[in-house]
């Protein structure tokens, strides 16, 4: 899987959505620390801890290993608590391939305290001697606007998607060959053309070992029937028949929409936790909080813009995600949604801009760089009439009589000499 390959295919496949994207955005134009306690005499060894059980599935591709290690346990508010931070660093398509993004960000991720959602496109799992074995809804078998893979590449996807699922990271799906625009694109698809593009996402994951005869591989660790909840559309493409499909296959989250930073809500039984729109500094609109829509923003459909201009595009990004992050972070707390790519479109400047935000915001006091399948977790934790009552929060607004009433199990005392407030006592 070629880097150069990766790009050209994925802007190919990407050109399609841009005048619908761009004109979206341009409507106007840290984990939980545990506390050392006293040193004090050291207890003595006990038995080792049993190790949980492997079970092979199918072909062995992958396994059952046991609960994912390193998941936050969810808890709910408290009365009139303030809400953390949440971020969500998410990856379209993600795989490893010659320039090596994959690995790199999940260093990045341990150094600071996150964890993240990697979307993986199913083909990246095919090699392209089985191409074949890919039936894409409405057109022919084999098609994908995005390639497929060879044995190293999977080898080397294999390697990261272990990895990073046992440092408590999230494998969600990118689906399979990346169709999008007019004339047989993922918008045009039918609920049932989705279960079998997800059903195809599943199958190639679950049979990569026969698919490359790489069969003495260590496995998955994970069952990914029961570890797939979540996903986001080619070009956000397709969302309505999308969310019916996925829910009726046990999806918990869609994140393939277009919102404002808001407390998101569930919808199709899913809980919609759509990309957001941030400042785009400098200009006089705002744009989604990913990668590739700043780069439309910024060079128009070509990932080789004037490099006298890369440096500050990657700022211009960085810039605008942290605006975005400081008015929800003093505001109303709704979770921030981040969406890239692993390419290195503008000289990679927009990698920068997304280690730059991560190293910035993750370390804060009271963030959570979490993973989409954990903030579902909290989500689905907490009291319903709280989260309504977040929800009614406007972008960057914080409650005016502050949290510990926005949030009290009872109603603020009304202020003194105002009707309705107790008598003044002498």
């Amino acid at each position: 899987m070629a880097a150069t390959r990766r790009i050209v295919a994925s802007l190919t496949a990407l050109v399609a959505c841009v005048a619908a994207l761009a004109g979206c955005a341009e409507r106007g134009g840290a984990k939980d620390g545990a506390g050392e306690g006293a040193s004090g005499a050291k207890k003595a060894a006990g038995a080792a801890a049993p190790k949980a059980p492997v079970r092979m599935i199918g072909d062995g591709s992958t396994a059952f290993t046991g609960q994912q290690p390193h998941l936050p346990r969810p808890e709910r508010l408290k009365p009139g608590q303030k809400p953390p931070q949440f971020v969500v660093f998410s990856w379209d398509g993600a795989g490893e391939d010659s320039q090596k993004l994959f690995s790199h960000f999940r260093k990045v991720a341990k150094r600071n305290n996150a964890t993240m959602t990697y979307f993986l496109s199913g083909v990246y799992m095919l090699p392209e001697a089985k191409r074949e074995l890919y039936k894409p809804p409405q057109h022919l078998a084999g098609s994908s606007d995005i390639g497929f893979n060879d044995r190293k590449g999977i080898k080397d996807t294999v390697d990261q998607l272990r990895g990073a699922w046992l440092e408590g990271n999230e494998v969600g799906t990118h689906f399979n060959g990346h169709f999008c625009g007019a004339g047989r694109g993922v918008g045009e698809w039918s609920v049932e053309d989705w279960k079998s593009e997800i059903n195809q996402a599943k199958s190639f994951v679950k049979a990569w070992k026969t698919n490359t005869g790489m069969k003495k591989a260590q496995p998955l660790p994970f069952d990914y029937d029961k570890e797939l909840v979540g996903a986001r559309t080619p070009c956000l493409e397709g969302q309505k028949n999308f969310m019916r499909a996925a829910r009726e296959l046990g999806f918990r989250y869609d994140t393939s929409g277009v919102n404002n930073q808001l407390w998101p809500k569930k919808k199709e039984g899913l809980w919609d936790l759509s990309m957001q729109l941030v400042p785009v500094p400098g200009r006089q609109f705002e744009t989604l909080t990913m990668d590739y829509n700043f780069m439309v923003n910024q060079s128009g459909s070509t990932s080789h813009g004037d490099p006298a201009k890369h440096e500050y595009w990657g700022d211009q990004m960085r810039d605008g995600l942290l605006q975005g992050f400081d008015r929800a972070y003093k505001g109303n707390r709704a979770p921030l949604i981040i969406g890239n790519h692993f390419e290195s479109w503008n000289g990679g400047t927009y990698m920068r801009a997304i280690e730059e935000t991560i190293g910035s915001v993750c370390t804060k006091p009271e963030v959570r760089c979490v993973s989409f399948r954990q903030l579902s977790d909290w989500l689905d934790a907490q009291d319903p009439k709280t989260l309504a009552k977040l929800t009614k929060l406007p972008v960057g607004k914080a409650p005016k009589e502050g949290w510990p009433a926005f949030l009290s199990a009872r109603p603020a005392p009304a202020p003194k000499g105002v009707p309705g407030a107790p008598a003044v006592k002498p």
